[in-house]
């Protein structure tokens, strides 16, 4: 009996890790939007700090990213618990979807700022900006440990917000599951996430360096020839790589959060649903989800602009 129980539970344990890994890749895919982002933010959250301090702030964000997920992972599990506990109750009350659509359209909001902030602002102020970063990193006056704790203070802010859109569209892939899936899945996308989003944003601020340290090679054989002109590749396509996934990101950010409304919407799902079906059906669906997210994006930025235009109004007032 004891060998047959304890067969049994390792069955169990195995079983359940298999459908938490099926969930997890699931949940990946659907945050996969908002890790592009994340990556391109980070990234440029560690612009102006010096060579030799980059790798440490990454680090010190990413630590603060996991007290993040410490924060956010139990208080997604404590509202999916009282959703079900509301449900059994026979209280109809959705809680993890609003979070969803909420998050969504956080995602269109942030998608379209971003490309507001392209157009109205010139790259006059984007230079100027970049100018003053470069400044504060020379003068000798200026307190860099109190700008780096700035820098990553701003940074886990961005990742708190991410992190939590990332946490409540997992969520949303979780409905009907156990408890315990539920949290296994959570645990593992949070890790994921957290190593793979900080591992490749520290690679990224590392690889101007990594292209000089190729370029440095002066030898005459044709090895260093090769590293020469690898380490020049480099140099070259690192800021294309940002501008990339920072493109990448935006539309990922119309994609993700366009589609979380349309299948949270009935309306808006039971409209494509008969265009998404068939070979191309995935591209119609993928361009209807981007269009509902940028137009959502624009009605909640528009809106977000008055309020911000009344309140100064009346401030000023």
């Amino acid at each position: 009996m004891a060998g047959s129980s304890l067969f049994a539970l390792i069955d169990d344990i195995a079983t359940l890790l298999d459908d938490v890994s099926v969930m997890t890749k699931v949940a990946a895919k659907k945050t996969a939007g908002v890790l592009g982002d994340d990556l391109a933010l980070n990234a440029q959250q560690v612009t102006g700090v010096k060579a030799d301090r980059e790798l440490p702030v990454v680090w010190a964000v990413a630590k603060g990213s996991v007290v993040n997920k410490a924060i956010l992972v139990p208080a997604a599990l404590a509202i999916s618990a009282l959703e079900t506990w509301l449900h059994g109750k026979g209280y109809n009350v959705p809680l993890v979807t609003p979070l969803m659509m909420l998050g969504g359209a956080f995602l269109c909001f942030e998608g379209v700022e971003k490309l507001a902030h392209k157009f109205l602002h010139g790259k006059d102020t984007d230079s100027e900006h970049h100018a003053e970063l470069v400044k504060a990193v020379q003068d000798t006056n200026v307190d860099m440990v109190a700008f780096e704790k700035d820098k990553i203070r701003g940074a886990i802010r961005t990742d708190f917000i991410l992190s939590a859109e990332i946490i409540v569209i997992s969520l949303g892939t979780l409905t009907g599951r156990t408890f315990m899936e539920q949290v296994l899945t959570l645990v593992a996308i949070s890790a994921i996430m957290t190593v793979g989003v900080y591992g490749l944003v520290g690679g990224i601020v590392k690889l101007d360096d990594a292209g000089l340290a190729l370029t440095s090679d002066v030898r005459e054989s044709g090895w260093a020839r090769f590293k020469r002109a690898f380490g020049r590749g480099i140099l070259y396509s690192a800021p294309y790589l940002m501008k990339f996934l920072s493109i990448a990101g935006t539309a990922a950010m119309f994609l993700v959060g366009g589609g979380i409304l349309v299948h949270s919407i009935p309306a808006l799902h039971h409209f494509i649903q008969p265009y998404a079906e068939g070979s191309v059906g995935w591209l119609w669906e993928g361009l209807f989800n981007a269009g509902v997210g940028v137009v959502a994006g624009a009605i909640i930025v528009a809106v977000v602009t008055a309020i911000s235009r009344l309140r100064g109004k009346r401030h000023g007032a």
